[in-house]
């Protein structure tokens, strides 16, 4: 049954896809940024879901070993009539059961036959084979491939990726050479810790392979790994279940939406005022950089990743500023140019993250209010200020009564179950991590139950129960960057709102605290023999990742104690020392019974209340729209049925006077402007001339009469133009010519006809708009 790996290979790729597209704009991504990220999260889930099959295949293992040991001996009793005095037997598990003598003494065919046949039945009963068995083959080369290809895109290829894209330089080498630059002072620091670790290992006359390299460098990384673990989960085991309380509270949650509305929009202020600098800055240097000089397809490169909204912005304001007078004769350097196509990027990036995170925080606090709103509803349907529109197939499934009965009935009551659930296995976990070195007794939770478990051969329960723990401080650890407000630089918006670097910091993020962690889970099982001191055969996970035990102070020291730091974690968070000290340096924190928080709590219900009040402008300024265009069909239909309505009235009366037979009045008038099948519509029986359509269409003519080539002229004359144009526009001097009135004729003439015939009462056709043109 090796189908789990395939399975759990399958479900990590899908969720990772899933929350690519779910984050991320694919299409408008970088490619390799895209695969990157996308691999990274994959690896990082994929450990989490392979631990647990990992763990039941080593005590399968261990289980086998055991009992192959207690029946040789068994049998190395009851057959000394058999097996000759002075030799043992030793089983080894990874022989298949194969028996080996000390000495090169032989055991006879009836001995060896009835010892193996008792080992195979006795080990099928004892220890039957996990749910979803894999070979044990596959572990080695599976963690090699997953551990070292995360390593290596978290600690190399990432950060130079993330350097790139900040890059101001306008070719491929150049952002490549201040990528480098960059990060080789960031990891100049690392090399010379590792520069100081070599010394010392060589110092104590420990002979160095490649074996041990790499467990040092694996080793270095877990142990940062670990240190940011400890600080994260001492905030989030507290944080997670208070936070799952508090949500289920609704007026909590309004008042806290409400204070965190009104900072983002000082943020969002900010982030505006700062890409207002930095623009009009680029207008000047926009302004003293020529056309034809070598420099300007840089400055155009700048121009075109700002919006064009924000381009015109910048220009009234340099204008207004007193700039627009005068250009500057200065040329920039292309050094100036690439800091300010830095500084462009960054003030651009800051302004859409804090607009991403003010319109998904509106939309969370105008929910929050519906819910408030509808909480005492007697209908029990869900009635939300601002409609969305939703498929057909949504509102099926989630209709409004549903909707209600989840948002004002089931949420909150669920809410407070998981918060429960979630403080208990929070205390498991700082109570493990206070115990998991203790070997006898066995203190640690987490150990005790896969122990009993494990002595009655449940691997399933083992599985599952492994899955919840790695799957809860996944989330803990996690959950806790998108928490801290000095990490919100990155941050995951949905709907396609997070930009490439945000994706590529929980990348790395991923790599980097998920090796750690599982390897901290392995130590709270008691199944790390560095960490337990005893003799335990381990997973192919801490095998591969190997331990440092090259250097003491961290092996029996920093990987030990430091874990027990997280319950002084989780008591500074339970008493909010930390937002307490940030509050008291500036940093407004959400803190009750607090002046500033009630201020900004006031400030943010102020302009939430704008923003509804810009939207409702919004929809009625639609809705008139809609109404006028609605109106104007109809009057336009009304106008046609009007006109032509009692055409099919004139052709009935005249087929009733011939005797064709009985009218249909009425029955044929278009309703939609449209001539419909069995119309009687022609143009013979209208009950006006051409001219007098357009008469009535486009206002009364100048008596320019439109007539064709070879029809008679109408004998029935108003004013001349002239007096037309003397009632309109009064009397000029202009002599007006010899007959009183003129009409054009359009025939097949051609330019010299006209030009030929300029002396008669001919002129030339009227130009259209765009004749000039």
């Amino acid at each position: 049954m090796t189908y789990l790996l395939p399975f759990a290979i399958c479900l990590a790729l899908c969720l990772a896809g899933f929350s690519l597209h779910r984050y991320g704009n694919i299409p408008r991504q970088h490619i390799i940024v895209t695969l990157s990220v996308l691999m990274a999260w994959c690896f990082s889930f994929l450990i989490v879901f392979t631990i647990p099959l990992d763990v039941t295949s080593t005590l399968y293992r261990q289980c086998v070993q055991e009992h192959n040991i207690t029946t040789i001996t068994t049998l190395a009793a009851t057959s000394a009539t058999t097996i000759p005095a002075g030799h043992t037997v030793t089983i080894h598990a990874h022989q298949q059961h194969s028996l080996k003598h000390n000495e090169s003494s032989v055991l006879s065919a009836t001995a060896s036959s009835s010892i193996a046949a008792a080992l195979t039945s006795r080990t099928t009963t004892e220890c039957q084979q996990p749910w979803g068995m894999i070979p044990e083959e596959v572990f080695p080369n599976l963690w090699r491939i997953i551990y070292w290809t995360s390593q290596f895109l978290t600690w190399l290829i990432m950060p130079l990726m993330q350097s790139y894209l900040k890059a101001g330089d306008f070719t491929i080498k150049g952002k490549l050479k201040s990528a480098l630059i960059e990060n080789a002072i960031y990891y100049g620091s690392y090399l010379f810790i590792c520069g100081i670790l070599l010394i010392y290992i060589a110092a104590k006359g420990v002979s160095l392979d490649w074996q041990k390299l790499k467990a040092i460098a694996s080793s270095a990384s877990n142990t940062w790994g670990l240190f940011l673990l400890v600080l994260l989960l001492g905030y989030a085991l507290v944080e997670v279940p208070r936070s799952l309380w508090n949500n289920a509270k609704p007026g909590f949650t309004l008042q806290y939406a409400y204070f965190k509305a009104a900072k983002l929009s000082a943020d969002k202020a900010e982030a505006e005022e700062n890409v207002d600098d930095v623009l009009e800055s680029l207008q000047g240097i926009a302004r003293s950089v020529p056309n034809n000089h070598e420099l300007r397809e840089c400055v155009e490169t700048i121009l075109r990743k700002v919006p064009t909204e924000l381009q015109e912005r910048a220009a009234r304001n340099y204008s207004r500023g007193g700039n627009g007078g005068g250009t500057s004769t200065i040329v920039p350097s292309e050094k100036a140019l690439v800091r300010i196509h830095r500084q462009v990027i960054k003030s651009l990036q800051t302004l859409q993250r804090t607009e991403a995170l003010w319109s998904v925080q509106v939309e969370k606090v105008l929910y929050l209010e519906d819910v408030s709103r509808n909480m005492h509803s007697s209908d029990r349907r869900f009635k939300s200020e601002f409609t969305k529109s939703r498929s057909q197939l949504g509102r099926f499934f989630y209709s409004p009564t549903l909707h209600w009965y989840w948002a004002c009935l089931l949420r909150s009551p669920l809410l407070k179950f998981l918060c429960v659930v979630t403080a208990i296995m929070s205390g498991m976990v700082v109570w493990s991590e206070l115990t998991f070195f203790q070997r006898r007794p066995v203190l640690s939770i987490f150990a005790n139950v896969i122990n009993v478990a494990k002595h009655g051969y449940d691997f399933f329960t083992i599985e599952v129960f492994s899955m919840i723990v790695l799957c809860y401080l996944f989330y803990c650890t996690y959950s806790t960057i998108l928490r801290i407000r000095f990490l919100n630089l990155y941050y995951l918006a949905p709907h396609h709102q997070t930009n490439e670097h945000s994706l590529i910091f929980s990348g790395m993020l991923l790599c980097r605290l998920t090796p750690p962690m599982c390897l901290n889970f392995l130590g709270l099982i008691h199944m790390d023999s560095h960490i337990i001191k005893e003799r335990v055969m381990e997973t192919y996970y801490t095998q591969i990742m190997g331990h440092m035990d090259v250097i003491g102070i961290i092996s029996n020291g920093f990987n030990i104690y430091f874990p027990m730091c997280m319950l002084a974690f989780c008591l500074a968070t339970w008493f909010s020392l930390g937002s307490r000290a940030l509050n008291a340096m500036g940093f407004q924190q959400f803190l009750q019974n607090e002046t500033i928080a009630t201020e900004l709590v006031q400030e943010g219900k102020d302009l939430i209340a704008r923003e509804k009040r810009r939207r409702q402008r919004a929809e009625e300024a639609m809705n008139r729209r809609r109404e006028f265009s609605r109106n104007n069909e109809a009057i336009t239909a009304n106008i046609y049925v009007n006109k032509y309505g009692n055409l099919n009235a004139n052709s009935n009366t005249s087929s009733s006077a011939t005797g064709g037979g009985v009218g249909r009045l009425g029955s044929n008038v278009p309703s939609d402007d449209l001539i419909r099948n069995g119309d009687n519509l022609r143009y013979d029986t209208l009950p006006r001339s051409l001219s007098d359509e357009l008469k009535e269409r486009f206002g009364v003519s100048t008596e320019a009469h439109v007539a064709f080539k070879g029809q008679q002229q109408s004998s029935s004359r108003s004013s001349g133009l002239p007096d037309e144009i003397s009632s309109r526009f009064g009397r000029t001097q202009v002599q007006p010519p010899s007959t009183s009135h003129y009409r054009l004729e359009f025939g097949d003439y051609e330019e010299d006809d006209f030009m030929a015939t300029s002396g008669s009462n001919r002129i030339e056709p009227p130009r259209g708009l765009f004749d000039d043109v």
